[in-house]
């Protein structure tokens, strides 16, 4: 097997083990959608997403970017074997999550009246951030136990955290819905930050990790790094959730509580089940490629080769959204949400932009250049927000798809060249290649299922799927060897 072979194999081996995570994962959203349609409606999932934008933001100001920066941090430690350096590593980023933790509780409890009024006109909702303050700290100190894992690449323990979450969370939740409807928004989400805390705490706590005694002013030296790079992670993210709250604000004004839920039903699809290919990634991405960073040339053939993967993954499920997205709605959602399939249209071809250029600002934290990986997002913030409300205000939903699409061209031409100029990157011929490919192919889609009708619609996208679908194989065989895996597996299966 050559190195660049084993390379791709390791990608694999990393999304395969998330990627099923997440197909779970989005079975269990499936049911979760489907009882939260029929029993909440988009009012209830429009008071739900408003509810979690809220606490998202206060997360972003208060949370320090911890459950990023801390990664690299448990990873260097790891890698020297030094098991007093690790436990060193770990007492720290305890302490700080309670700190991060407390802290954003407490911000949310004080400003509960004012974040009702602020968020949906009225003061009807203090005690429900009042009771969800609870939940900052909880979801911070699960982040601690998730870091943990993360950088000491027990990935497996992980996976087995995140199935058991997504089981337990809906078992827990669903009949909350059921018996207090709407009123059961709230007691749902405080169920869900307890059973995540308890699961990862149960998983991190297995790996035995040496008494150690660290003092306080040493808690601060350390950890002195870890939040000035996680600072300006965390400032990247409250800009996304003050854009995403900004914007659904703005819905709720200008369409109503009701144009929130279709707005949240339609990204939480996108990000949740095509998504799912960059959660799996994302999870063994980023350490390695910190593992390679001291290295342009290094660095270069990760990104592409990740970009590559993910090309070759996600267009067959892009193209399949685009040729069934009106089945799919109806089956995720309910025919209410029937008016969310133009958004979804143009969200999707978005898509094909958002994978490298998602791959490529990686390597500005990987760099440790925090604070030119700011700057980027700050700037790419402020043209997606003013996208988002250009695109609503015209043109409604079907705008949002829209804005979704031209920001993310806009944000991979951005990366592109910074990093470019930066990191001496570039595109390699045979990523081109996929590119290109699997593009035409989805705009051929886009446009059958825009002006044809059923069944040819139907005739002519399965074609394309099919065609997608061998390309990616071929593709993927070439450079993991999938023939070869199979023939393997099958004589280990007749041996036994």
């Amino acid at each position: 097997m050559t190195e660049q072979q084993s390379s791709y194999r390791q990608i694999m081996k990393a999304t395969s083990l998330f990627g099923g995570v997440q197909i779970f994962n989005i079975v269990i959203q499936i049911i979760r959608s489907k009882f939260v349609a029929v029993l909440l409606g988009p009012n209830g999932m429009g008071i739900s997403g408003l509810l979690y934008s809220t606490i998202n933001l206060i997360k972003g100001f208060t949370d320090f970017g911890l459950g990023t920066s801390a990664v690299k941090d448990i990873a260097a430690a790891h890698g020297t074997d030094n098991k007093i350096k690790i436990a060193t590593s770990v007492t720290v980023i305890r302490r700080l999550v309670w700190v991060t933790g407390t802290l954003g509780a407490v911000v949310t409890m004080v400003l509960s009246s004012w974040l009702s009024q602020l968020t949906f006109g009225n003061h009807n909702y203090t005690f429900a951030f009042i009771w969800i303050s609870i939940t900052l700290l909880l979801n911070q100190l699960s982040n601690g136990q998730i870091v943990l894992l993360r950088g000491m690449r027990r990935l497996q323990n992980l996976a087995k955290a995140n199935l058991a979450g997504s089981t337990l969370g809906l078992i827990a939740t669903i009949p909350l819905y059921y018996l207090w409807g709407i009123n059961g928004i709230v007691p749902g989400i405080i169920v869900t930050s307890v059973i995540s805390l308890a699961l990862s705490w149960y998983f991190s706590h297995k790996i035995k990790i040496e008494p150690v005694k660290v003092s306080y002013s040493r808690t601060i030296a350390d950890g002195k790094d870890m939040l000035n790079m996680g600072f300006m992670i965390s400032l990247s993210g409250t800009m996304a959730v003050i854009s995403s709250y900004v914007v659904r604000i703005f819905i709720r004004n200008h369409g109503g509580i009701d144009q929130v839920g279709f707005y949240n039903a339609g990204f939480t699809l996108l990000d949740t089940y095509v998504g799912l290919i960059f959660t799996a990634m994302s999870t063994d991405y980023y350490p390695s490629l910190t593992a390679v960073a001291h290295s342009n040339q290094l660095s270069k053939a990760a990104i592409n080769q990740q970009i590559e993967i993910a090309l070759l993954i996600l267009a067959p499920i892009i193209i399949i959204f685009l040729v069934f997205i009106n089945w799919v709605v109806i089956l995720l959602y309910s025919t209410k949400f029937i008016s969310i399939n133009k958004m979804i249209y143009w969200a999707s071809i978005g898509v094909f932009f958002k994978a490298p250029g998602w791959a490529i600002a990686f390597i500005l934290l990987a760099k440790g250049t925090a604070k030119l990986y700011f700057w980027n997002e700050l700037v790419a913030k402020i043209y997606f927000l003013g996208l988002n409300l250009i695109g609503y205000y015209f043109l409604g939903l079907t705008g949002l798809g829209i804005s979704y699409m031209v920001g993310f061209v806009l944000y991979l031409i951005q990366v592109f060249l910074l990093s470019k100029s930066k990191f001496e990157f570039s595109f390699s011929s045979a990523l081109i290649r996929i590119f290109l490919i699997q593009f035409l192919l989805a705009i051929v889609s886009f446009i059958a299922v825009r002006f044809l009708k059923s069944p040819f619609t139907y005739f002519v996208g399965i074609g394309l799927i099919a065609i997608s679908s061998w390309y990616s194989y071929k593709e993927l065989d070439k450079r993991i060897g999938i023939q070869a895996i199979m023939l393997n597996l099958r004589k280990r299966f007749i041996k036994k």
